[in-house]
């Protein structure tokens, strides 16, 4: 058997979608009826007044913290555990980044930590909901008011999450996802940038395509970037919003499934779900601890020749190279991380997982870590 991490889910809907966008010929980020309704249809979903639709999550954060102002002698604070597009983007606009420690059991950003990394030059709080966990938002938001920082919500992993009975990207001054093919729901590549502020969301609008003038076209207002997604992405965007209950749903069932199934496994943590959180499970990433600790590897190794496809975790920012040369990171500043970095990986979660693969999945993982003693 050959099990993928994931599997995007196209059904017909999805492609009917395409197709009258294309026999309409609105294909272009310029023109089309799908972008502005993805816009407004998912920043409803979110909870939020504005959508601002991207080519990518990544430009979304870029875009989000450009409107919001941030440049060069500035600081973000953005937790360590993430996709480094969460710390690139804060790069892009000439200001640094500077890591937070997680918590040991969502793997978020540790709210207890965010004070003591806060200077005179600190601008921004960038939250990431891990893998798809909500954050712990009322004491950083807390924090926030206290120091008069900006919130950013990373939200690329989160469709759908929900903390206190409110979904994310709701919370902060404003927020970003990620449409990539294996999120939650996808537009192939695509991101949104979503906020309660208008202004925000017209100044990350007319950055997004060009800073074109208002009254003259090609008197540009900024120095803006082409960072649109085109009406076909957004044509398949609000086919796939239809059913996005249904795919959160399936991947509870899958997380519940394992849960269920790998709680025996001794040196295996898994996923929480917090009392005050709805968890939507992006991936089910799991972290080798006790007797398996350091033995990654071997496990993945096993599972690879049992034809599982696995994923290592996300390599800290404290821990990249890239960063540590250029001394904006040492490796020892976030201990929680590393040793997650160091031993979690994620098993295939995705949404069109037949009930005989996860079946399969279990029984070889319990194989290899029987095996990795």
């Amino acid at each position: 058997m050959n099990v993928k991490v994931s599997r995007p889910s196209i059904d017909e809907s999805d492609r009917a979608a395409v197709l009258e966008a294309l026999a309409a010929s609105e294909i272009s980020g310029t023109s089309g009826t799908f972008i502005p309704r993805f816009e407004r249809e998912f920043a409803e979903y979110c909870g939020c007044a504005q959508g601002v639709a991207t080519a990518n999550g990544t430009v979304a954060l870029h875009l989000a913290f450009a409107a919001l102002g941030i440049g060069p002698g500035d600081e973000v604070l953005v937790s360590t555990f993430t996709n480094m597009a969460s710390v690139f983007a804060i790069l892009y606009t000439g200001a640094t980044p500077v890591p937070v420690d997680i918590e040991s059991d969502t793997w978020n950003i540790d709210p207890m930590q965010i004070g003591k990394k806060i200077t005179p030059r600190t601008k921004a709080i960038e939250v990431v909901h891990v893998y798809g966990h909500p954050a712990d938002m009322d004491p950083i938001l807390a924090v926030a008011k206290k120091h008069h920082l900006f919130v950013v919500e990373d939200a690329a992993e989160a469709h759908g999450a929900e903390y206190r009975g409110k979904r994310v990207g709701s919370f902060g001054d404003i927020a970003c996802f990620s449409f990539y093919a294996n999120k939650i729901i996808t537009t192939g590549e695509g991101g949104m940038v979503v906020t309660n502020d208008g202004s925000l969301a017209a100044r990350a609008r007319s950055l997004k395509s060009l800073a074109y003038g208002t009254e003259q076209r090609f008197m540009h207002t900024a120095v803006g970037f082409n960072y649109r997604m085109t009406n076909l992405q957004a044509a398949l965007g609000t086919s796939q919003l239809k059913r996005i209950e249904a795919v959160i749903a399936q991947k509870r069932e899958i997380a519940e499934f394992y849960r269920n199934r790998l709680q025996g496994i001794e040196g295996l943590q898994l996923p929480v779900e917090k009392p005050y959180a709805k968890n939507v499970y992006w991936m089910y990433h799991v972290v080798l601890h006790g007797r398996l600790a350091g033995r990654r590897a071997a496990v993945r190794q096993a599972l690879t020749e049992r034809g599982v496809e696995t994923r290592e975790a996300f390599v800290p920012a404290n821990m990249q190279r890239i960063f540590i040369e250029k001394g904006i990171v040492r490796e020892d500043d976030c201990p929680v991380a590393n040793e997650v970095g160091r031993n979690g990986f994620y098993l295939p979660s995705g949404p069109t997982l037949a009930a005989e693969e996860l079946e399969y999945v279990v029984a070889a993982l319990g194989e290899a870590a029987a095996g990795a003693r």
